[in-house]
């Protein structure tokens, strides 16, 4: 379901204002900085989902970029949603990702080359609904959004798609 879906009927659960999101954000990623790595990432565990940290290419200034994004194991396979604190706009790191697909994440204690590319169809479905048992409302949270949240998939580098 999305927010273009008029069967939608989710309620939108609470944000806090954009510019605490956007604190919150700035202050993980020096908690994660401020530590050499030993904090602020942390594997998925049961119905929970883990932290990563994604490097990406700027689309435009070809400049390595970061972002510490939630994610879920789905075998091989690391899936995040492109949600942008579930703002309206793509967040910087998926049109990064969409420009220059292969990329690197480091998660706890190891880091991954890995090729990112969008989930659709059953495959999407399949995905969107394992976020839905993660405790976040994320059905309430993108009903926010004017389009549909892109379910990325991180594949394995040599397991990637041509």
């Amino acid at each position: 379901m999305n927010a273009q879906d008029p069967t939608t009927q989710a309620r939108k659960p609470f944000l806090p204002p954009r510019i605490v999101i956007r604190v919150a954000w700035a202050a993980h990623r020096a908690l994660y900085r401020l530590t050499g790595g030993r904090r602020g990432l942390w594997p998925p565990k049961d119905a929970k989902w883990g932290t990563m940290l994604l490097t990406s290419t700027g689309r435009k200034t070809g400049k390595e970029r970061e972002a510490i994004l939630a994610y879920y194991e789905d075998g091989p396979n690391l899936v995040t949603l492109a949600m942008n604190g579930w703002g309206a706009a793509e967040p910087a790191w998926w049109l990064n990702l969409q420009a220059r697909p292969d990329t690197t994440v480091r998660l706890k204690g190891h880091q991954r080359a890995v090729r990112a590319h969008a989930a659709s169809g059953e495959e999407r479905a399949r995905l969107w609904a394992l976020w839905l048992t993660r405790g976040d409302d994320v059905e309430g949270y993108s009903v926010r959004r004017p389009g549909e949240t892109a379910v990325v998939v991180l594949e394995p580098r040599a397991a990637a798609r041509s």
